[in-house]
């Protein structure tokens, strides 16, 4: 799910980025993509490596800016964890810094030093021995769902390279977006799983 934005673009080095969500894409209509639309804000389901432009009205942009900024925007993920996890939801809170080295380059590791990082997640269902799992991030970190998902389980997201187990696509998926607005009814939409998720896709 994109943040809010006003305008989408295609480049050619789209398609170095995932050639299956991108064919997807060719064989769906624009509409089909959108999540809502009035006359501040647009909100679109957007494939994971398809480039967009910045927001064009400014006033909306300083606003919605603003909301996240705040820490108002409710943001909720979904993800499938490579571990079976017996308790049925909890808080993370783990500080993250950036580390990089030579060899490795960077990443985000947690750090009691580092920057506050708080999520809240919760159990929805069990399959073999894998878990989907919701993640609502309260802080706004680089890569923290994916570090939190290893640090408090012992192993990270199925697909993650970085931080999980480099396993097919990376399952995880901004699944809902809460945006409060004082003139107006909030902004609340779902995105559909994508179909890689493949049996996940009904158990939420």
């Amino acid at each position: 799910m994109d943040s809010l934005q006003r305008s989408h673009n295609r480049s050619g080095d789209e398609a170095l980025a995932s050639s299956g969500e991108l064919l997807a894409l060719d064989l769906m209509p624009l509409s089909d993509h959108i999540l809502f639309i009035d006359a501040e804000a647009l909100v679109l389901n957007k494939p994971a490596g398809l480039p967009v432009d910045a927001p064009r009205p400014a006033k909306a942009r300083a606003k919605f800016q603003q909301a996240f900024e705040k820490r108002i925007v409710e943001k909720f993920y979904v993800a499938v964890i490579a571990a079976r996890i017996c308790e049925e939801e909890g808080i993370i809170d783990l500080p993250l810094i950036k580390r990089s080295s030579v060899e490795a380059g960077w990443r985000m590791v947690a750090d009691e030093l580092g920057l506050e990082a708080t999520t809240r997640w919760r159990r929805i269902s069990i399959h073999g021995d894998t878990t989907l799992v919701e993640f609502q991030p309260l802080t706004g970190r680089t890569h923290q769902i994916r570090v939190h998902a290893r640090e408090a389980f012992g192993t990270g997201i199925l697909g993650d390279r970085v931080y999980g187990v480099p396993r097919g696509p990376m399952l995880l998926h901004a699944s809902r977006l809460i945006v409060p607005r004082l003139d107006k009814p909030a902004i609340d939409v779902t995105a559909p799983f994508p179909a890689y998720f493949a049996e996940w896709r009904n158990a939420a």
